[in-house]
Protein backbone atom coordinates (compact mmCIF):
# COMPACT_ATOMS: atom_id res chain seq x y z
CA UNK A 1 0.00 0.00 0.00
CA UNK A 2 1.78 3.50 -1.16
CA UNK A 3 1.94 6.11 1.74
CA UNK A 4 2.90 9.72 1.69
CA UNK A 5 3.82 10.96 4.86
CA UNK A 6 3.74 15.07 5.23
CA UNK A 7 6.35 16.93 7.67
CA UNK A 8 7.65 20.66 7.95
CA UNK A 9 4.23 22.57 8.82
CA UNK A 10 4.00 25.50 11.31
CA UNK A 11 3.71 29.09 12.26
CA UNK A 12 6.16 31.83 10.60
CA UNK A 13 6.03 35.37 9.76
CA UNK A 14 5.31 36.66 6.33
CA UNK A 15 8.88 36.79 4.70
CA UNK A 16 9.78 33.51 6.43
CA UNK A 17 10.70 30.21 4.94
CA UNK A 18 9.34 26.62 5.74
CA UNK A 19 10.68 23.43 3.90
CA UNK A 20 8.13 20.66 3.26
CA UNK A 21 9.01 17.07 3.46
CA UNK A 22 7.11 14.27 1.89
CA UNK A 23 8.19 10.33 2.71
CA UNK A 24 6.77 7.93 0.41
CA UNK A 25 7.12 4.21 0.97
CA UNK A 26 4.83 0.89 -0.80
CA UNK A 27 5.65 1.74 -4.27
CA UNK A 28 5.66 -1.46 -6.83
CA UNK A 29 7.07 0.71 -9.34
CA UNK A 30 7.76 4.92 -9.94
CA UNK A 31 5.22 7.11 -10.56
CA UNK A 32 5.56 9.90 -12.96
CA UNK A 33 4.73 12.67 -10.91
CA UNK A 34 5.00 13.94 -7.94
CA UNK A 35 3.41 17.13 -6.78
CA UNK A 36 2.80 19.28 -3.69
CA UNK A 37 -1.05 20.46 -3.22
CA UNK A 38 -2.68 23.20 -0.50
CA UNK A 39 -6.46 24.19 0.78
CA UNK A 40 -6.26 26.88 2.00
CA UNK A 41 -9.61 27.86 4.56
CA UNK A 42 -12.39 27.81 2.89
CA UNK A 43 -11.18 27.29 -0.55
CA UNK A 44 -10.43 24.38 -3.10
CA UNK A 45 -7.36 22.38 -3.31
CA UNK A 46 -5.23 23.79 -5.68
CA UNK A 47 -1.79 22.25 -7.27
CA UNK A 48 1.35 24.11 -6.49
CA UNK A 49 4.27 22.43 -7.63
CA UNK A 50 5.33 19.00 -9.05
CA UNK A 51 8.36 16.97 -10.17
CA UNK A 52 8.81 14.56 -13.30
CA UNK A 53 10.52 11.83 -11.38
CA UNK A 54 12.17 10.49 -14.57
CA UNK A 55 14.44 13.33 -15.15
CA UNK A 56 13.39 16.34 -12.63
CA UNK A 57 11.68 18.55 -14.76
CA UNK A 58 9.23 20.61 -12.79
CA UNK A 59 6.12 22.88 -12.73
CA UNK A 60 5.09 25.69 -10.29
CA UNK A 61 1.67 27.19 -9.98
CA UNK A 62 2.16 31.40 -11.39
CA UNK A 63 1.78 32.74 -7.30
CA UNK A 64 4.54 30.60 -6.03
CA UNK A 65 6.99 30.75 -9.40
CA UNK A 66 10.33 32.37 -7.75
CA UNK A 67 9.15 31.61 -3.87
CA UNK A 68 9.32 27.77 -3.85
CA UNK A 69 11.47 24.77 -5.07
CA UNK A 70 10.53 21.62 -5.20
CA UNK A 71 12.77 18.68 -5.56
CA UNK A 72 12.96 14.88 -4.60
CA UNK A 73 15.87 12.38 -3.13
CA UNK A 74 15.19 9.38 -5.45
CA UNK A 75 17.36 7.06 -2.91
CA UNK A 76 15.36 8.00 -0.34
CA UNK A 77 11.64 8.11 -1.80
CA UNK A 78 12.20 11.55 -0.37
CA UNK A 79 10.24 14.81 -1.78
CA UNK A 80 10.60 18.66 -0.88
CA UNK A 81 9.28 21.63 -0.89
CA UNK A 82 11.24 24.57 0.33
CA UNK A 83 8.83 27.47 0.40
CA UNK A 84 10.82 31.26 0.79
CA UNK A 85 9.40 34.33 1.16
CA UNK A 86 5.98 33.57 2.32
CA UNK A 87 2.96 35.36 2.06
CA UNK A 88 -0.68 35.15 4.65
CA UNK A 89 -2.18 33.99 1.06
CA UNK A 90 0.29 30.95 1.37
CA UNK A 91 -1.66 30.01 4.27
CA UNK A 92 -3.22 26.57 4.41
CA UNK A 93 -3.07 22.14 4.70
CA UNK A 94 -0.13 21.30 2.44
CA UNK A 95 -0.45 17.96 0.85
CA UNK A 96 1.90 15.93 -0.87
CA UNK A 97 0.64 13.49 -4.47
CA UNK A 98 1.50 10.69 -6.09
CA UNK A 99 0.62 9.85 -9.89
CA UNK A 100 1.01 8.12 -12.64
CA UNK A 101 0.57 10.26 -15.40
CA UNK A 102 2.98 13.38 -17.50
CA UNK A 103 2.90 15.16 -20.12
CA UNK A 104 5.29 15.92 -23.49
CA UNK A 105 6.36 19.05 -25.01
CA UNK A 106 9.29 18.95 -27.89
CA UNK A 107 10.19 15.78 -26.75
CA UNK A 108 10.16 16.61 -23.41
CA UNK A 109 8.67 14.48 -20.40
CA UNK A 110 7.65 17.42 -17.00
CA UNK A 111 5.16 16.07 -14.48
CA UNK A 112 1.42 16.81 -14.32
CA UNK A 113 -0.18 19.53 -11.50
CA UNK A 114 -3.99 18.64 -11.98
CA UNK A 115 -5.42 17.10 -9.09
CA UNK A 116 -7.09 14.42 -10.89
CA UNK A 117 -3.67 12.93 -12.10
CA UNK A 118 -3.09 11.67 -8.85
CA UNK A 119 -4.28 8.82 -6.85
CA UNK A 120 -1.91 8.65 -3.99
CA UNK A 121 -2.30 11.67 -1.07
CA UNK A 122 -0.85 12.52 1.88
CA UNK A 123 -3.01 13.39 5.03
CA UNK A 124 -1.57 16.68 4.93
CA UNK A 125 1.07 19.47 6.75
CA UNK A 126 -0.79 22.66 7.91
CA UNK A 127 1.43 26.10 6.65
CA UNK A 128 0.11 29.01 8.92
CA UNK A 129 1.74 32.73 7.91
CA UNK A 130 1.32 35.19 10.22
CA UNK A 131 2.52 38.04 12.07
Amino acid sequence: EVQLVESGGGLTQPGGSLRLSCAASGYTYRRDSLGWFRQPPGKEREGVASIYTGGGTTAYADSVKGRFTISQDISKNMLYLQMNSLKPEDNAMYYCAAGNKRLENGGVWYPTLRIPDFDYWGQGTQVTVSS
